[in-house]
């Protein structure tokens, strides 16, 4: 008898323990692995897509491989606006506050359509002079195909804009399984237009920009369908009535502007290093395009892991819980360095067939194969907290700091050192690495101390 009062008061004592914290490991479990998935899925659809779209010619993967490049900036620049949106819903729904996460949500919508669109009409408007400045002269028919390519795809800048923003709604109020089925599907159809156009109609990069463009109409009108259901506390209804709230669109830029500047100088800098890389020669080139994808397989889920932080940290400063947004910040930090480290494993033991599958030349593929080496060391022991805190630290609107830290170093290290090893002291591509080495270890030290400070949680965002 008395054994049993034990074991109920220990069970007792444990459920009420696990009650004191906002996020039960289930709860965080139903938030996270979705978008890992999603995150995951993306990565490796992207990767088929690509290789389907190869196979219509090399002045085709080239237009794409070009267009793709503006495309990116202008992708992530609506991420980090619809990530302003989050992060202020979050903060809402902490506060039991559902009304005003609601407003801001329409807000959301607002502003990042409102961007997407003026941003279609100027690039329809100065499509060709756009193009011709970005990509100076190239062959005509890699112009002609980029011209093509990106018509569509600017077309489907609002449809993108909009999933982007309803998807970051959904997992503000830890929904994260609709965001990744609605991208499961969405993925499927571009792969399956993909091969329709391309290879039954011969449509060429037009057919691959066509089942783009209606992946993306997919998603957006699913997305917004689901945002009308009363399941959920965010429900937004009538959105041609939706009018600008010029307080609430404030916040939500001051909040957005600088992630969307920080993604983007990312983008800049990746670019420029890879203009610097194709001074090398072919060999080298390949080597670092594959080497590229591989370590981008390696931390994608990790990357998940972030953005499902952003919620979490969120909704604990909305309640008024620092302590709740420090412990998750811990946790999850520990989680993400267990997950990346069996991530570069399982990507270092694959890494020699998918040389081998990818038909690289055994020189291209060696040099992938020695930086996968040393990435494979050096990336669990600094990566995660060069990148991990700064999710949860924009959770608590500390963007300005993550901005400003990310481009001093991006440009300093990843770039700057980048090309000085290469163009001065004759180095290969391993140069980019110790480049990205170098910017990974002094983020995370930057991140760590202002971590270990707490002054990220001394912003109010509502």
């Amino acid at each position: 008898m008395r054994q049993e009062l034990f074991i109920h008061l220990r069970k007792k004592r444990k459920h009420m323990k696990q009650q004191q914290h906002l996020f039960t490991n289930k709860m965080l479990r139903a938030l996270l692995v979705p978008i890992i998935m999603e995150q995951l899925l993306n990565a490796l659809m992207g990767t088929v897509d690509t290789m389907m779209v190869s196979n219509v010619g090399s002045a085709a993967i080239s237009a794409v491989s070009l267009v793709d490049s503006i495309n990116v900036l202008i992708i992530q620049a609506f991420s980090a606006l619809a990530a302003g949106g989050t992060i202020i819903c979050t903060q809402y729904l902490g506060q039991k506050n559902h009304e005003m996460a609601n407003k801001s949500a329409r807000q959301a919508l607002f502003i990042i359509t409102a961007i997407s669109v003026f941003i279609v009409v100027l690039g329809l408007a100065f499509r060709a002079p756009l193009l011709s400045f970005i990509f100076g002269k190239v062959d005509a028919d890699v112009m002609e195909n980029s011209m093509v390519y990106f018509f569509y795809t600017v077309l489907s800048y609002p449809f993108i804009a909009l999933y982007d923003a309803g998807a970051s709604i959904f997992r503000a109020q830890e929904n994260t399984r609709g965001p990744m089925v609605i991208s499961i599907i969405s993925n499927v159809m571009n792969i399956v237009g993909n091969g329709i156009l391309i290879w039954v109609f011969h449509m060429g990069v037009a057919g691959a920009a066509i089942s783009t463009l209606v992946s993306r109409i997919f998603c957006a009108v699913v997305v917004l369908y689901q945002l009308r259901k009363n399941r959920q506390p965010i429900v937004v209804r009538d959105y041609l009535k939706i009018r600008p709230d010029g307080k609430m669109i404030g916040r939500i830029l001051a909040l957005g502007i600088p992630s969307g500047i920080e993604n983007s100088m990312f983008q800049l800098g990746k670019l420029a290093i890879q203009s610097t890389v194709s001074t090398l020669g072919t060999t080298a080139i390949a080597a670092q395009a594959m080497t590229n994808m591989l370590e981008m397989l390696n931390g994608t889920a990790v990357i998940g892991v972030g953005i499902g932080l952003m919620t979490v940290v969120g909704q604990s400063l909305g309640a008024g819980r620092k302590d709740e947004a420090v412990y998750y910040m811990k946790k999850l930090m520990i989680f993400s360095e267990v997950f990346l480290i069996a991530c570069c494993a399982v990507v270092y033991v694959l890494a020699r067939p998918i040389t081998m599958i990818g038909g690289m030349e055994a020189k291209s593929a060696e040099m992938c194969l020695d930086m996968m080496f040393w990435i494979t060391i050096v990336k669990p022991i600094v990566w995660m907290f060069a990148f991990i805190p700064a999710y949860g630290m924009r959770a608590a609107g500390d963007v300005k700091f993550s901005m400003i830290t990310s481009c001093i170093t991006m440009w300093t290290f990843r770039f700057c050192l980048c090309v000085y090893l290469i163009r001065v002291c004759g180095m290969g591509p391993m140069a980019v690495w110790i480049g990205m080495f170098t910017d990974w270890t002094v983020r995370a030290i930057v991140f760590g101390l202002r971590f270990k400070s707490g002054k990220w949680m001394e912003h109010k965002v509502v």
